[in-house]
């Protein structure tokens, strides 16, 4: 009778390991890329071959292009959904009044250098889980984030320091100047003398 009871607890257990195993197999993170839904003026980008090319309204950015805009251009992306299309509001407006956040969407300025360093996504049933890093070297960007499920990261990289953001609207440039619209951001930077300094900054904060 013990022998029956342990064997059925193993297989119990066995069962519940070989569960968890799927369902974390199910979740497992996948890449993703970032669409070009509107230029104005030139931009260009490069992946790790170094070689610059011209981008153009419908290419696909996967994680680990760089992307650079000329003086009086600017480049429109949305992120992780290759069937969108270009947000039908007036973001330069957006001082004005509290948007809702459809779509992840990052907005390039003039003489701006950023990385798309990372885009992944997991269909976690109901919502997705969302793993986004962009690395800002020069310029700056105006960004539009959606709820992020728990288990979800999205940062933003600047030369100084690394912006940690939910659910928010935003500018950020690479000085580090940070402008929250909306939301509330978590920014760690590097001071003069070495330390590292944590500070939440809230809606209207800057």
């Amino acid at each position: 009778m013990k022998c029956i009871q342990s064997v059925f607890k193993y297989l119990v257990l066995s069962a519940i390991a070989l569960a968890m195993v799927a369902s974390a197999g199910a979740q497992q993170l996948m890449q993703a890329t970032a669409k070009v839904v509107r230029i104005k003026g030139e931009a260009r980008y490069s992946t790790a071959n170094n070689v610059w090319q011209k981008l153009k309204v419908g290419d696909q950015i996967p994680s680990g292009t760089l992307i650079q805009t000329a003086k009086d251009s600017r480049v429109d992306l949305v992120l992780g959904d290759k069937s969108a299309s270009a947000p039908q509001r007036n973001w330069e407006s957006t001082i004005s009044y509290q948007p809702e956040v459809e779509q992840d969407f990052v907005r390039v300025y003039e003489n701006s250098v950023m990385a798309v360093e990372k885009l992944l996504v997991a269909d976690a049933g109901v919502e997705k889980i969302r793993e986004t890093s962009l690395d800002l070297r020069a310029g700056k960007i105006f960004g539009t984030v959606k709820k992020l499920s728990a288990g979800s990261k999205y940062e933003v990289k600047v030369p100084n320091g690394v912006a940690g953001i939910r659910g928010t609207v935003f500018y950020i440039s690479a000085e580090g100047n940070l402008n929250v619209i909306k939301g509330s951001v978590v920014i760690a930077y590097s001071e003069g003398s070495g330390n590292i300094v944590t500070q939440v900054t809230e809606a209207g904060q800057q």
